[in-house]
């Protein structure tokens, strides 16, 4: 069930901006960048602000942001960016990707543990 609710929302965002072909895909680079911004932010919740349940994380973490974020559709989009001639922006795309997804991730945990440290020392 995670899973699809994750897929829907990844649906939305690429009928809802979709990209020509040889243009940067900026549905795909803000559903994995944004998914990965939650899931440090998950992460930190789960493990150490909240006594969750043991399938919150399965449901959340590989459920629903599993299936928000997407490999296959950035590995497909650079592959396709080659094909039509824009190896540039597929360079752009595939570092500027991964540089911003790692950096989403250590700002979702950042930002979340300086968020509950506050409002649990009170």
């Amino acid at each position: 069930m995670g899973g699809a609710l994750g897929a829907l929302g990844r649906y939305g965002l690429t009928v809802g901006w979709p990209h020509r072909p040889g243009r940067f895909p900026w549905a795909t680079f803000v559903t994995n960048v944004s998914g990965c911004l939650l899931i440090g932010v998950l992460m930190v919740l789960i493990t150490e602000v909240w006594s969750a349940h043991r399938l919150l994380r399965p449901f959340l973490g590989v459920g629903m942001l599993g299936g928000y974020t997407t490999f296959s559709t950035y590995a497909v989009d650079i592959q396709q960016l080659v094909a039509t001639g824009a190896a540039r922006t597929a360079l752009e795309y595939l570092a500027g990707t991964l540089a911003a997804a790692l950096a989403a991730v250590y700002a979702g945990i950042a930002v979340t543990r300086l968020a509950t440290r506050r409002r649990y020392r009170r």
